[in-house]
């Protein structure tokens, strides 16, 4: 009898350990039109998209279990959903700026630097009285965005404008925008998702204005593959997915590459084009890490190769490549961006190091130039006449040289990458 009880025991251990391990590794596919439970940046300012008890950190990329980041949801929540989220960031409430706010039906937990609260999780009533229980969603809205700085919530056709200052709440009608599942504020901006639809919406009457809804892969995901009814263009225009790389030829030709999609504007011409990498450079496939212009020949770094296109119409991909980048130009991939001002150096971005290479080198080698100590990372670079344009995320930072870009001490104006380079109107 013991030896069946302990067999049983067995049995059951093995069968859990199986259902968890299947369910850990349950593939949630972003680009197959989920409908995200709650949608919140981090302290970083990294989007984090909320499935069931998963989570999708950045544009793009698998899913991971959310409790590996937040074990806490876990402890109470057996592997639920979060039902909304937003960031916190108000300076003038120093107890909780860049905090993170989960809510799970009627509790809600509070992190600083991805560590829970003493005292958390606490009742939804106690932190935010007037906010009632199983929200859909929440979002951050800071002043002037606001009249003041404070927390929009949304549950079914409520809204509460929650603030944050004298904890009053004023309850809203938002009639011309859906009912959200999860809300989003990026770059000033405020997103209602609906499904795997989104509505950009004005925070202080819920004004929809445009041609809403929109594709939420079009803009918040780097998919392969898109909606029929999607404008490709727009949406490479709009995305607020960062560039894996840019640059200029020697005819100004400006060419901006994302996933498997690239953008072409012509020197003289406010038309953009967008097409397929696959179509125009068909032996990279996809996804370039870096990609600079000499010579009227494009060098594009995709990991550790180096492929050559002669710039024409076709592009003219060269015998031989590609190459590797150590053989090529002095020095180990990845790299992270690269250009070529009006000279022959091209100049090679990996990590936060600046290396220059003398094109006209045989063999070409790598020399260390400078660290870039004005950011934390880089995505991609290009330098044209009026400068050099470093871009981080969804915004750049326009350098009128390299020597300010080398020992300037504070950044220059921040623009934004689908208004300034692309002359996207929302």
């Amino acid at each position: 009898m013991k030896l069946l009880t302990h067999i049983l025991c067995l049995c059951l251990a093995l069968a859990l350990a199986q259902s968890e391990e299947a369910h850990a590794s349950a593939v949630l596919d972003r680009c197959q039109g989920l409908e995200m439970d709650a949608v919140t940046v981090s302290e970083e300012g990294v989007p984090y998209f909320f499935k069931g008890d998963h989570l999708f950190k950045g544009f793009h990329g698998g899913a991971e279990l959310s409790n590996e980041s937040f074990a806490e949801l876990d402890d109470h929540h057996h592997l639920g959903h979060v039902d909304a989220a937003f960031r916190m960031h108000y300076e003038d409430s120093p107890s909780d700026h860049d905090h993170m706010f989960f809510f799970l039906d009627n509790k809600v937990f509070s992190y600083y630097k991805h560590k829970l609260e003493d005292g958390y999780p606490k009742d939804i009533s106690e932190v935010f009285p007037g906010i009632p229980d199983h929200l859909d969603a929440a979002v951050e809205c800071p002043k002037p965005e606001c009249d003041e700085d404070s927390v929009i919530f949304f549950k079914g056709d409520d809204i509460y404008h929650y603030n944050v200052k004298t904890k009053a709440v004023d309850e809203k009608e938002f009639t011309t925008m859906p009912n959200c599942t999860s809300a989003f504020r990026f770059m000033e901006h405020y997103y209602c998702f609906h499904g795997h639809m989104f509505s950009k919406f004005d925070p202080k009457t819920g004004e929809v204005h445009g041609k809403y809804p929109k594709e939420a892969r079009d803009y918040f995901m780097r998919c392969s593959k898109f909606s029929e009814d999607s404008d490709h263009v727009e949406r490479e225009r709009c995305s607020r997915v960062h560039l894996d790389a840019i640059t200029s030829d020697s005819a100004g030709n400006m060419y901006a590459f994302r996933g498997h999609h690239f953008l072409q504007k012509d020197e003289g011409s406010d038309v953009l084009k967008a097409d397929t990498i696959e179509s125009a450079f068909k032996e990279l496939h996809s996804e370039v890490d870096a990609v600079f212009s000499y010579e009227d020949h494009l060098y594009m770094i995709k990991d550790d190769d180096l492929f050559v296109y002669k710039v024409g119409e076709p592009h003219t991909h060269l015998d031989g490549y590609p190459k590797p980048v150590k053989e090529e130009l002095g020095l180990e991939g990845p790299i992270d961006a690269a250009f070529v001002c009006d000279d022959h150096f091209a100049y090679i971005i990996k990590g936060l190091t600046l290396y220059e290479v003398d094109m006209k080198a045989s063999p070409r080698t790598a020399r260390i130039e400078h660290q870039l100590s004005l950011f934390k990372k880089i995505d991609a670079a290009m330098c044209r006449l009026d400068g050099i344009k470093i871009i981080v995320g969804n915004h750049f930072y326009h350098f009128m040289s390299k020597m300010l870009l080398i020992a300037g001490r504070a950044l220059p104006q921040q623009q934004r990458v689908s208004q300034g380079l692309f002359g996207c109107d929302h």
